[in-house]
């Protein structure tokens, strides 16, 4: 079957000329307030009787009035018209300045990290915007679910997805609690985890995630168990510093936590680099001026939103420096 490609006329088509005649009561007036010729009213007018199937107006060498059509026809659409241009300059304004809802979907372990800072002086420099965080675990897809932008580790985002950087690669640590590890003799190599209780995540399709190491140069993923199953790193991370068990986490999320005494990590020398963490979101031409502020005021703050994964990199390398 042939395919039709033009639009075909809608049925708005020619009510802003029916409204401003009925308003005016004159096909002249009507043409002079919207800038056109009073033939090209009269041949919209006309279209529009045709389409309804109705005559709108009764049309003299005098005067023009309104049939019981037209008045009918009048009582609706000039509310619903109204209505519509009041819709077509909110939508304008939206994207003519940062204001609205900016909607981001992130993973709950970089809310205190990265976000806490990093959306108080945002909404502190934009306050016509409000901005709302949707923490999970799964990957969304932005677009279906009404998200502006996400935040997630690099090798979760899809392919089609504008990435910009938050944070440099870091490692991912495996960690325990000093009560723990009394109870329990440390771990040093990667099989001594099978005489130990791994806290495991459940990802978003079910499956539990293992354990990823590094021997050498060779990538090693690990099967282990353990007492304890969360489908989120700050469950899980809480589950560690209460001294369930060994859990593997983003080094970011438990620095604070080892540089306190809370959490002591094991197996540096295995540990495997992850990616970073990523803000991303749909293609340049799709973007509205609310996102573009938070990505500019990303910009703006990225040496010090990328601190901690720089000190923490370096703290590894040195350590394998040394041994």
């Amino acid at each position: 079957m042939k395919q039709n490609f033009t639009v075909r006329q809608g049925a708005l088509d020619g009510v802003e000329a029916f409204l401003s005649v009925a308003q005016h009561r004159s096909f002249r007036r009507a043409a002079a307030e919207l800038g056109v010729t009073p033939s090209a009213i009269s041949q919209a007018v006309r279209a529009l009787e045709a389409r309804i199937g109705a005559v709108l107006f009764i049309r003299t060498t005098r005067s023009v009035g309104l049939t019981e059509a037209g008045q009918r026809f009048l009582s609706r659409a000039k509310p619903a018209f109204e209505e519509l241009v009041a819709a077509s300059e909110v939508a304008r304004d939206l994207g003519q300045r940062p204001a609205g809802l900016l909607r981001l979907t992130v993973p709950r372990a970089v809310v205190p990290i990265l976000l806490d800072p990093l959306i108080a002086s945002f909404c502190q420099v934009y306050p016509e915007v409000e901005v709302e965080i949707a923490a999970s675990p799964d990957s969304v897809d932005i677009a279906a679910e009404g998200f502006d932008a996400g935040i997630r580790l690099g090798q979760f985002i899809e392919a089609d997805m504008i990435a910009m950087r938050l944070t440099p690669s870091f490692p991912l640590a495996v960690v325990g609690s000093p009560d723990y590890l009394r109870r329990r003799p440390r771990p040093e190599r990667i099989d001594d985890l099978r005489q130990h209780a791994c806290l495991r995540r459940r990802r978003s399709n079910g499956a539990i995630a293992p354990w990823s190491f590094v021997n050498g140069n060779e990538a090693v993923e690990v099967i282990v168990s353990g007492p304890f199953i969360a489908n989120d790193i700050p469950t899980m991370f809480g589950a560690a510093v209460e001294g369930l068990g060994l859990a593997q986490v983003p080094a970011p999320v438990a620095a604070d936590a080892v540089k306190a005494g809370k959490l002591v990590s094991v197996l540096e020398p295995f540990a495997p680099m992850a990616p970073g963490v990523f803000l991303y979101y749909p293609g340049n031409r799709q973007m509205m001026p609310k996102l573009r502020a938070f990505i500019d005021h990303v910009k703006s703050r990225s040496d010090s939103a990328s601190k901690i994964g720089i000190e923490i990199g370096n703290k590894r390398t040195s350590r394998r420096s040394r041994a």
